[in-house]
């Protein structure tokens, strides 16, 4: 295959690549591997420019990692000012009409500036041990986004102006990668987050819950589910409108989320209408059921509603086989329903009135019917 056939060949697996990437990260991944094949480096890294933090924070780095280096650093970044081509050279650029190009650096470079200075790429050069690198300008949107920029070893050939050249187009690439990994998590995101509160909605815990069960099923996670009725929200509405009973909505979701943080890696949502939950994967149960005890201190003292009837259900307590997600959802369903029906200030938690539990009958009463004859019973008894 000859030079430009091989180059087309790199250009179509980076796109490749970055579509059939799953989430940004792996489209970050995959954009500065295929950079690095297709420019034979063995080091690459894929950088955005924060400018309200005045720092290009590097999102990935890839190939031979020199010591302090990690694939996905937390906290890698570097001020602006010291690399200062993609805030004033590129846009002198564009001014005179030209294009974001790429260009090349070698260990070997020019000091510049004031005696003593080097310029930062070339001190990371030898720092590194690598011996020249070649930087190309990501431009998202009409504006500069980051950087691609893919380095060679000592001893190796230098890049020339061709790679340069060919790096610019592996970056409008990468560029039109990014925007499209943007939209897909955009969409993601739309399509599992309840738009009013922002928390998860039903389609996200569906999705957790199944994975979390099956996990539960494979190795005996504990999985922990809260389910919780806002009450009072129809009277708030007929009394003081939709707009109103929006407010109260959104306030107790930041109530659940705040709830939510006592329990790691907790997932909160707004299942519909007035109902809510927390879905726990590893924390024992007990933290969980505290949790949901805060839950309902707090929400008693909400400006408006009647506080919230709060159903626990998890596979640590005695509930028997939890085989699929639909019986831990209609056990935590039916606690609810009887926090509901005695108006309890704390959650009701499956299982723990031992093996009579009225709870559990509920939940795995067959009959329809006779599950909702059983909820009204539940309705209609009353604290004593």
């Amino acid at each position: 295959m000859g030079g430009e056939d091989s180059r087309l060949a790199d250009v179509v697996a980076l796109a490749q690549g970055m579509a059939a990437a799953q989430g940004t990260r792996e489209a970050w991944r995959a954009a500065a591997a295929g950079a690095c094949r297709a420019l034979g480096g063995s080091f690459a890294a894929l950088s955005v420019w924060e400018r309200e933090l005045g720092r290009l924070r590097v999102l990935v780095n890839v190939g031979e990692l020199a010591e302090g280096e990690e694939e996905f650093p937390e906290d890698e970044a570097y001020p602006v000012h010291q690399f200062a081509e993609i805030t004033e050279f590129l846009h002198e650029q564009w001014a005179g009409g030209g294009q974001p190009g790429a260009w090349v650096e070698t260990a070997e470079g020019p000091a510049a500036g004031r005696p003593g200075y080097v310029h930062q790429r070339v001190a990371a050069l030898r720092r590194r041990g690598r011996g020249c690198c070649v930087v190309a300008p990501i431009v998202l949107h009409g504006r500069a986004w980051g950087e691609l920029y893919v380095a060679r070893p000592v001893g190796t050939p230098v890049f020339e102006r061709s790679d340069a050249d060919f790096a610019t187009v592996l970056a409008a690439v990468v560029a039109a990668g990014i925007a499209q990994a943007e939209r897909l998590a955009e969409a993601r995101r739309l399509a599992f987050t309840d738009p009013l509160t922002g928390l998860a909605n039903r389609r996200a815990v569906d999705v957790r819950l199944d994975q979390a069960v099956e996990r539960h099923r494979r190795d005996g996670t504990v999985v922990s589910l809260v389910v919780c009725d806002l009450n009072g929200l129809k009277r708030v509405n007929d009394t003081h409108g939709h707009a109103v009973g929006d407010r109260l909505l959104e306030r107790f979701g930041s109530v659940l989320s705040l709830c939510g943080a006592m329990v790691p890696g907790a997932l909160v949502a707004r299942l519909g209408g007035d109902e809510f939950c927390l879905l726990a994967v590893g924390p024992p149960a007990d933290q969980v059921v505290k949790a949901a005890d805060e839950l309902c201190r707090r929400a008693a003292e909400l400006e408006l509603g009647d506080g919230v009837a709060c159903g626990v259900a998890s596979t640590e307590d005695p509930v028997g086989p939890v085989r699929d997600a639909r019986r831990l959802f209609r056990l935590a369903d039916a606690a609810q329903y009887r926090a509901k029906a005695d108006r309890a200030a704390h959650p009701v938690v499956a299982g723990r009135e031992g093996p009579d539990d009225p709870v559990l009958r509920l939940a795995d009463e067959p009959s329809v019917d006779a599950a909702d004859r059983e909820r009204r019973r539940f309705r209609g008894r009353r604290s004593p």
